[in-house]
């Protein structure tokens, strides 16, 4: 591949996606530029895999006391390793962790941001599948202090993977936005935060410092995982936000201004891209809809650099939304499933891909599978082999399409 992602700024100058910096125009500038590849890759996986029996039994033995935090961490090391492993095998641009480390993709680490803590009471989310309705009950949280970054909450887990991949280590971050949906205002101290401006500022002061701490190891691709931006194109789940004494109309513009505060200080050579997800645990989903309510926006005025949207089946809508995706930005098309077993039709993703670059261009247009396998411990209904069956069909395909 040479493609390059080159944006053109407000002023008419150009603006290379890896960097950030404005481009002086000339000929070497732009020849360098061609030959740079930045994220999103043509081939990707959204980050999470299903938890290798072995390592369950381990965490389990760590809970009770029978293992300890050494230990574990390096049996977490070993299967780690094997993953990594597993993806350059199979051709993968950027690889992940497989969030095997985290029991829960995205609370494992907003625990850890300063300022937050554990609530009495659990949540309770109800996630539908094919055969009815199961309850997902994670402890809640809520905000109990002024918002502080005291660590680099991800950074021994990067180092890691940066020191075993020779493809491009991929950090997965729960989106900011995640720290509000749930809970709302009623989550927060209105003690510690009598206005929600000054909560925003402190949140997105926070994982600036995150992706700054990060960006110091050496990293260089940040995925962000956001559930809110997706749900509120479901009126049902609109409806949960007004109840929660929100603005359903314009709760997305929020979190779009709260993720670009987030990024304002990402150094130059560092790519982002955002994650949007119905909901992933054990197969099932929460929301349904298509991208439309917030496609405008979220396009445009989202400052990253691509979007990994779902796309495997009808409850996500169809591709007409993406006619508003600029030029100088990807969409990653989540095609196949990682809810099912059932190895998609090769034929049928690049009939699919087809059909969605009568709205963006092909050049614009990415593949993977359209959430992680393993959002939470527990994993979907699949095994392993169905999983790697299924990247490499990704990685096949997308190398057949672009090369």
């Amino acid at each position: 591949m040479t493609e390059t992602m080159v944006a053109e700024t407000r002023d008419g100058a150009t603006r290379d996606a890896a960097t950030g910096g404005a481009t002086t125009g000339n000929a070497a500038t732009r020849d360098a530029a061609a030959r740079r590849v930045v994220p999103p890759f043509r081939a990707e996986h959204v980050g999470s895999l299903l938890r290798p029996a072995a390592l369950v039994a381990a965490r389990e033995r760590h809970r009770i006391g029978e293992l300890s935090a050494a230990a574990l961490r390096e049996q977490e090391d070993r299967a780690v390793r094997d993953a990594v492993r597993m993806q350059e095998e199979l051709g993968f641009e950027a690889v992940t962790d497989g969030e095997l480390r985290r029991g829960a993709w995205h609370m494992d680490f907003l625990y850890r941001i300063g300022g937050v803590s554990r609530a009495e009471s659990p949540l309770k989310v109800r996630f539908h599948n094919e055969a009815g309705d199961i309850e997902f009950t994670p402890s809640a949280l809520e905000v109990t202090g002024r918002l502080r970054h005291e660590r680099a909450i991800l950074g021994p887990d990067f180092a890691f993977l940066k020191s075993v991949a020779r493809a491009t280590p991929k950090i997965t971050i729960p989106s900011p936005s995640m720290l509000h949906y749930r809970g709302g205002r009623a989550a927060i101290d209105p003690r510690i935060y009598p206005s929600l401006d000054e909560f925003w500022g402190d949140l997105a002061s926070a994982y600036a410092s995150e992706i700054g701490a990060l960006a110091a190891l050496g990293c260089t691709y940040v995925q962000l995982d956001d559930t809110s931006l997706a749900y509120l194109n479901d009126p049902a789940q609109r409806a949960h936000v007004c109840r929660l004494g929100g603005d359903a109309a314009t709760q997305h513009l929020v979190y779009i201004d709260l993720i670009n505060g987030a990024l304002a200080r990402r150094p130059a050579g560092m790519a982002v891209c955002v994650h949007l997800c119905r909901g992933n645990f054990r197969s099932s989903w929460v929301a349904c809809g298509g991208y439309d309510h917030i496609a405008e926006a979220l396009f445009n005025e989202l400052e990253v650099d691509g979007f990994f949207l779902e796309y495997d089946d009808e409850r996500s809508g169809g591709f007409e939304p993406l006619r508003f995706v600029p030029k100088g930005k990807r969409v990653v098309l989540g095609l196949v499933t990682s809810k099912r077993a059932a190895l998609e039709d090769k034929d049928e993703l690049k009939r699919r891909i087809d059909a969605a670059a009568r709205f963006v261009g092909l050049d614009q247009i990415c593949l993977s599978p359209q959430c992680g396998f393993a959002s939470t411990v527990e994993g979907n209904t699949l095994t392993a082999a169905d999983q790697w069956r299924k990247l490499r069909l990704v990685a096949d395909t997308a190398r057949e399409i672009w090369g």
